[in-house]
């Protein structure tokens, strides 16, 4: 358990977490804390209050002390500098012809590095700018491209609802905005009327989007049928906020459109059906995720407790199939059609039945360890008046035979 300050470097900017250290402090005052960058300034915006240590992923860093009067007062030097700070930088843009937009100078609050925060449309070349800089401040010299949503912030101004912009004034971070939203509040999809200062999507999109998702969800879709007071008839419009829908029902050769509560619609059979077709294939969804994260879960079990939980039967299956597949890449065993031509010895016939059989090519050959070399090739089938198996058998015996000759 840790004892946790919230604080705030700059005007509604990001709030950042900070251990008290045993610093008593409450919102609005101001603290030295250790932070990434160095030793910084920073007003408290939310007082100590305890939190568990495993909802950070790394050790927050510890507030310094509190802040005096004297660090209050360089913060204040600080912001003057600033303002000169910035005035020089946008002189040495224009003098270098680059394509940037100067929007805010920070100072750091040990004066050991001026930030400069820019807006452009590309990449930008600002070596020698940094050059120029660094020769007339002394100090380290960093330059930050930033995003048009980020100009707004620091800049701030009013809204298209004629209030100060909410960046500038409470939201510390931004959300994702998409045209989609705009789409399901049927607002006028025209940028100039759903874009903020910044020329982005308004963030203001985000904050109802919640709210219009479990409502339409609870109401019938437009163009479907449902069930009324006066009658059934097809849905034509619905107003989320007012949570209305706008039936349009014929009578004869006419047709008029009311509008009732939610309350008082009832849908059809057939939408009713659809509607619980759809909650079922969302539930099957469901299980179905939930069982496939079981059996990811099974897989990690040892084989000791496999045996017990029945995950032994899915580990042989998956073998018989890695086997099966081995199994497929194995040469194919054809029979030879000479495996019936044998081999003998004239000296001694019956001498093959000590030999080996080579499998491949049918033949028989003997084992001769003292006798004399074979000298006559005698073939069983050519002795009982029948045909060779082959010609290559005919060639073989008129080749062996020709070499007793000459011998």
């Amino acid at each position: 358990m840790a004892t946790i300050i919230g604080v705030q470097f700059q005007k509604n900017g990001k709030l950042f977490y900070f251990d008290s250290n045993g610093l008593e402090v409450k919102p609005g005052d101001y603290v030295v804390v250790d932070t990434a960058r160095g030793i910084d300034l920073g007003e408290v915006v939310m007082g100590s209050r305890d939190a568990d240590d495993c909802n950070w992923h790394s050790p927050l860093k510890k507030a310094v002390r509190i802040a005096t009067e004297q660090d209050v007062q360089r913060g204040r030097e600080n912001r003057e500098k600033e303002k000169e700070a910035f005035a020089i930088c946008q002189k040495k843009i224009v003098e270098h012809k680059l394509e940037m937009k100067l929007v805010s100078v920070e100072y750091t609050f040990d004066n050991s590095k001026v930030l400069f925060f820019f807006t452009a449309n590309g990449r930008v070349d600002f070596r020698s700018l940094v050059k120029d800089l660094a020769s007339i401040f002394k100090m380290r010299i960093e330059l930050r491209q930033i995003g048009v949503r980020d100009e707004a912030k620091m800049l701030g101004g009013l809204g298209p609802c004629g209030r100060p912009i909410c960046c500038g004034t409470f939201l510390d971070t931004f959300q994702p905005v998409s045209i989609k939203m705009a789409k399901e509040q049927n607002l006028s999809l025209n940028p100039t009327k759903i874009s903020g200062v910044c020329g982005r999507l308004m963030c203001c999109l985000k904050y109802e989007q919640e709210h219009y998702e479990n409502t339409r969800k609870r109401m019938p879709r437009i163009g479907r049928e449902a069930v009324t007071p006066d009658g059934t008839g097809t849905v034509t419009d619905l107003n989320i906020v007012k949570e209305t829908v706008f039936v349009r029902l014929t009578n004869g050769d006419t047709s008029e459109i009311r509008e009732y509560p939610l309350e008082k619609i009832a849908r059809t059979g057939e939408e009713r059906q659809r509607s619980e077709n759809l909650r079922k294939a969302e539930k099957a969804e469901a299980d179905q995720n939930g069982n496939e994260e079981k059996e990811n879960a099974a897989i990690f079990v040892s084989e000791g407790d496999a045996a017990e939980s029945g995950v032994t039967g899915k580990r042989k299956d998956r073998k018989r199939n890695r086997d099966r597949k081995n199994e497929l890449g194995k040469p194919v065993r054809r029979e030879n059609p000479n495996r019936n031509i044998t081999i003998t010895s004239a000296a001694n016939p019956d001498e093959h039945s000590a030999g080996f059989e080579n499998k491949q090519t049918g033949f028989s050959s003997a084992k001769h360890s003292d006798g004399p070399i074979p000298e006559t090739v005698t073939e069983p089938a050519a002795e009982s008046g029948e045909k060779s198996a082959s010609p290559w058998a005919d060639a073989l015996q008129k080749a062996m035979q020709a070499i007793s000759s000459e011998k």
